[in-house]
């Protein structure tokens, strides 16, 4: 079940979250190169970081007892 509410929370965000990157590049079109590159490739990049809380909740399902 974590994966499923994982999955949908990721998806949501990234929709989000590419709407916004493609908005505020858009603002950038009459701006440098340089400037455009170093924005797409942050933006890029950057996405991941506050999905790892998602990532680390989703992979922390009860663990298997100890055998001992």
């Amino acid at each position: 079940m974590r994966k499923i509410i994982a999955m949908l929370i990721v998806c949501g965000f990234l929709i989000i979250y590419a709407a916004g990157a493609a908005t505020l590049g858009g603002l950038l079109v009459d701006q440098p190169r340089w400037i455009q590159l170093i924005y797409f490739a942050v933006a890029g990049v950057i996405w991941a970081f506050p999905l790892k809380p998602v990532m680390d909740w989703m992979k922390a399902g009860p663990q298997p007892e100890d055998k001992n």
